[in-house]
């Protein structure tokens, strides 16, 4: 089990991150002003970060985990497997909880670079989904995850920014479906439509 303090250090550290961030913006934070806004020593801190960036990763890989677990990813309790719509559900409460850390960083004070990882974890987790053709046959396959997943930090900084102006159900449950009719749309592509030339099918 992990140890107590580490878990608390922890969260001294993001929390001087997130309130820093929105201060001054991640680019002007440096590590002596998290550590001293924390009050953490710089040796504790470089025992477990390279840097701001792994520390903003590690808060992140565990707040994926948690987003899986808020999802039911696996499965729920009663071993049923959840709705899709369960599933954004979970998301968005997700994001709810972790308001002011994905706010600070997807706002205007936040990070390019984060947004860019955040982008690329919610493709990959799409991904699993989604059929997945064979690579030779469909080299677009890839296509559909990455736009779900711009569409979701792009629907989850609006959200944020406008603070929350929906509760998480009633905002994932637009969510949803602007995702299905992206699927939806995808699904109807055959061979010879997804290599016509741009322009040539009605929006």
């Amino acid at each position: 089990m992990e140890n107590v303090r580490v878990r608390r250090t922890r969260k001294l550290l993001r929390d001087a991150l997130i309130e820093l961030i929105e201060e001054r913006g991640f680019d002007r934070v440096t590590v002596g002003e998290i550590c001293a806004r924390a009050m953490v020593s710089r040796a504790a801190f470089y025992r477990s970060h390279r840097d701001k960036y792994q520390l903003v990763e590690t808060i992140f890989d565990e707040a994926v985990e948690e987003m899986l677990g808020a999802m039911g990813e696996g499965g729920g309790e009663d071993g049923a497997e959840r709705t899709p719509l369960e599933r954004w559900i979970g998301f968005y409460e997700h994001i709810d909880g972790y308001h002011r850390f994905y706010g600070a960083l997807l706002g205007r004070n936040g990070s390019p670079w984060f947004a860019d990882r955040m982008r690329a974890t919610l493709a990959a987790m799409v991904g699993e989904h989604l059929p997945r053709p064979p690579q030779d046959q469909d080299p677009g396959a890839g296509l559909v995850p990455t736009v779900l997943a711009a569409m979701s930090v792009q629907s989850i900084a609006w959200w944020l920014e406008r603070g929350r102006p929906y509760p998480p159900r009633h905002i994932a449950v637009r969510s949803a479906r602007l995702a299905s009719a992206v699927i939806a749309e995808a699904q109807s592509w055959d061979e010879k439509g997804s290599r016509a030339s741009p322009g040539t099918h009605r929006v």
